[in-house]
């Protein structure tokens, strides 16, 4: 795959650097709407589940309730955030990752360390590839759609990937991001939390 990692690397450099401006308003729009931190790292699992660190633009607040308990994500995501999500600016940052060799422009996107325990056998075969920003679930249906079908999706990545399925993901992501669809559930402001599907055996 030393073909895709160039891919990765030289686009990545290139949206960098044409997404500079954007990258700079969103940062001073995030410190003076949100606050500081304007960047949201966390630790998710990558090729076979190593971790590394994950980067995007921060799109809710630190708000706790008495208790010290974080909020509800739809009570913390700002307005401004909500407005970052619906044009992917959020995502942005990740394009790092990419250049630093953590993520692929495409692939099953990273999801969180405490799920690994939870999937499938045949589910975490996501993991035999790089993560990417987007991916074959993404174009269908990215959060709109139940977890199961999601990792159905990258699964069949995995074992259909190609240069070509890739320019054609990028494609409909592009057009996707254009119409703002598929960015979270109905009834949630992002998805909900994946809480296993069952038999690990299987």
């Amino acid at each position: 795959m030393i073909a895709k990692r160039v891919f990765d690397l030289t686009a990545a450099i290139l949206l960098l650097c044409c997404a500079s401006l954007i990258i700079v308003f969103a940062m001073c729009i995030i410190r003076l709407k949100i606050g500081s931190p304007v960047f949201f790292t966390q630790v998710r699992p990558g090729l076979n589940g190593k971790p590394f660190t994950l980067y995007k633009f921060r799109t809710m607040t630190d708000e706790r309730d008495k208790e010290g308990n974080l909020l509800p994500d739809e009570v913390r995501l700002t307005k401004t955030g909500k407005l970052i999500r619906k044009l992917s600016i959020d995502e942005l940052p990740q394009l790092w990752n990419v250049i630093k060799g953590d993520l692929s422009l495409v692939g099953p996107r990273p999801l969180l360390m405490e799920y690994l325990p939870l999937y499938t056998n045949k589910q975490s075969r996501r993991h035999e590839v790089k993560p990417g920003i987007t991916g074959w679930a993404q174009v269908n249906g990215r959060n709109a759609i139940s977890w199961e079908k999601k990792f159905e999706l990258d699964v069949w990545y995995v074992d259909h990937r190609s240069f070509f399925l890739d320019l054609k993901i990028l494609f409909l992501t592009m057009r996707k991001v254009l119409i703002s669809e598929g960015i979270h559930q109905s009834d949630h402001a992002t998805s909900e939390r994946f809480r296993g599907s069952g038999d690990v055996s299987l």
